[in-house]
């Protein structure tokens, strides 16, 4: 079961994110014969520095300050990886990425996205998969890919805003 990760909390660490996005990462790679290169590994840094989806054009400046080529099929080609092991999420609305809490369990993916700070968590759906599940089957439909974004407030920019 995935759990609302703790991006909205302003006490939040993220530097602890970075460390168990890189710990998972290497576990990861290393379970499936893959290999954590330092432009891949840099990539999944940026996007879990914060916890506001970043687009691949917000990453290029970033990789060229750290000497690797900063043409976008460098980094395209990075967060294709990294998305195919799991270790981030596209988020479509905002064609933008973001790491994923659970990279060891598969699953679809479904965000809360604050308009006002574009900060995005991660949510828990499993009782919305069931919902989907049953739905797409009364109608004979065969689900391969699926994202939920709900776009909002979050609290600390809701209590900003009294």
């Amino acid at each position: 079961m995935l759990e609302a990760n703790n991006a909205f909390n302003s006490t939040h660490n993220h530097q602890h994110c970075v460390s168990d996005a890189l710990k998972s990462a290497k576990s990861l790679c290393k379970s499936q014969g893959q290999r954590l290169t330092p432009i891949r590994e840099l990539v999944l840094r940026l996007v879990w520095q914060s916890h506001q989806p970043l687009g691949a054009y917000e990453l290029l400046p970033q990789l060229a300050e750290a000497g690797f080529n900063s043409a976008p099929p460098t980094v395209y080609r990075a967060l294709d990886f990294l998305q195919e092991l799991g270790l981030i999420h596209r988020i479509a609305s905002m064609n933008a990425f973001i790491g994923c809490t659970q990279p060891d369990h598969p699953h679809p993916s479904a965000f809360m996205i604050c308009r006002s700070c574009r900060t995005a968590a991660e949510l828990d759906t499993s009782e919305l998969q069931s919902m989907f599940q049953v739905s797409a089957s009364k109608q004979g439909f065969l689900i391969e890919q699926q994202t939920v974004e709900l776009l909002g407030v979050c609290a600390s920019c809701q209590d900003a805003n009294q």
